[in-house]
């Protein structure tokens, strides 16, 4: 039987698309960090620093009315490019389906919900870099391993329906639902329910998710992969999500992140001791620290990203390796795979050291030979 391979054209496109975006990215990360090294050689942040603190003595206050010149700036900056990124490139290789005011609306949701939780972050972590400025990055740490643990759990619940509509499979799926649901308790994973998402609203790719921890763990199909894929392809996907919860990789990946924050942010205190007198800050606590807080994490964050990138990929490989074993369809899954290439337009076989930097999933081309080396045993 001939196995199913990714059309040319569509991986044509696919390397096309996948270029211009390690593009965006690089340009992302030089205008991100040129802007933040340039506040501080420059003097900008020790001025808009002071400006702050004399319009109000509050330090709690002085964190927003900072972050709204700061990153209110950046935003505007770097908007043309989201724009570029997000909206243009995915209607110009014809993988969009949202509309401008559709795409202005996200831009207005995100900017509420992250400029939120970003403030909540600078806030508790300018508290204990005021409180314990020789320990501060312990204490910090702890607050974020702590704040990952309470979105996942609250995420599906509270977070994602502000972004996508969600509802239970109707009795169309009942089939599906019930064969997802076994699934889910061969592999010991009590689920909550089974979702659709409204993924056609935004895009034409297709995807699967297993979220939440505890009582929020719930199973969410995008509608386009249930339009387009069968029910034997969307279980195998599924059960791709299903290793991750057998192999204990949710708290594996937190525990993995916790340890390289603890360690970015060691690093950063580091940086933040020798940087808060050479520019001139009377203390780490300052909020005019922030681009060299910022600047010296997501350093580390760039340094440590291939080692962190390398770890994922080998989880993800038992993942693929799990939903061929416990479905038992080998061949299907492969073709799910394919089919995920084309629809999302996603790079099969990007070059070696694209794969080693960027991919936390190894190539689609490897996931396939994979599965479809285990169809032919």
């Amino acid at each position: 039987m001939e196995q199913p391979t990714p059309n040319p054209e569509r991986q044509e496109k696919a390397r096309q698309y996948a270029r211009i975006n390690r593009r965006l990215l690089l340009v992302n990360l030089a205008i991100s960090s040129g802007y933040s090294l340039a506040w501080l050689l420059f003097g900008w942040s020790k001025q808009w620093s002071a400006t702050v603190q004399a319009i109000t003595p509050n330090v709690w206050l002085q964190v927003p009315l900072y972050l709204l010149g700061f990153g209110g700036i950046l935003y505007l900056i770097n908007l043309p490019l989201s724009w570029s990124e997000s909206y243009h490139l995915p209607h110009r290789f014809e993988l969009s389906t949202q509309t401008m005011g559709g795409w202005i609306n996200d831009q207005i949701k995100g900017l509420a919900v992250g400029g939120g939780l970003g403030l909540l972050v600078l806030e508790v972590i300018y508290a204990v870099l005021r409180a314990y400025p020789q320990t501060w990055w312990v204490w910090a740490t702890c607050f974020l391993l702590f704040l990952n643990v309470v979105l996942a759990y609250l995420a599906p619940v509270l977070l994602f329906p502000i972004f996508n509509k969600f509802k239970p499979l109707g009795e169309e799926y009942a089939d599906l639902v019930e064969r997802l649901k076994r699934l889910g308790e061969r592999a010991g994973a009590h689920v909550e329910g089974v979702y659709e998402m409204d993924m056609s609203r935004r895009t034409k790719a297709a995807n699967a998710a297993l979220t939440g921890l505890g009582r929020t763990r719930r199973i969410i199909l995008g509608d386009t992969l249930l339009r387009e894929f069968s029910p034997d392809e969307i279980e195998t996907v599924l059960a791709h999500e299903l290793g991750h919860h057998v192999h204990k990789d949710i708290p594996l990946l937190m525990g993995v992140s916790a340890l390289l924050t603890v360690i970015g942010m060691l690093v950063a205190s580091w940086v933040m001791r020798w940087g808060v007198p050479f520019f001139g800050f009377s203390s780490v606590g300052e909020i005019g620290t922030l681009p060299l807080l910022l600047l010296a994490f997501g350093a580390f964050q760039l340094v440590v990203m291939p080692l962190a990138n390398a770890f994922s990929r080998w989880r993800e490989r038992l993942a693929d390796q799990y939903a061929i074993q416990m479905t038992g369809k080998a061949a299907v899954y492969a073709t799910a795979l394919v089919r995920l290439a084309d629809q999302n337009l996603a790079e099969t076989d990007p070059e070696p050291w694209v794969e080693f930097l960027l991919y936390d999933h190894p190539s689609l081309g490897k996931r396939i030979a994979m599965a479809q080396q285990y169809s032919k045993r």
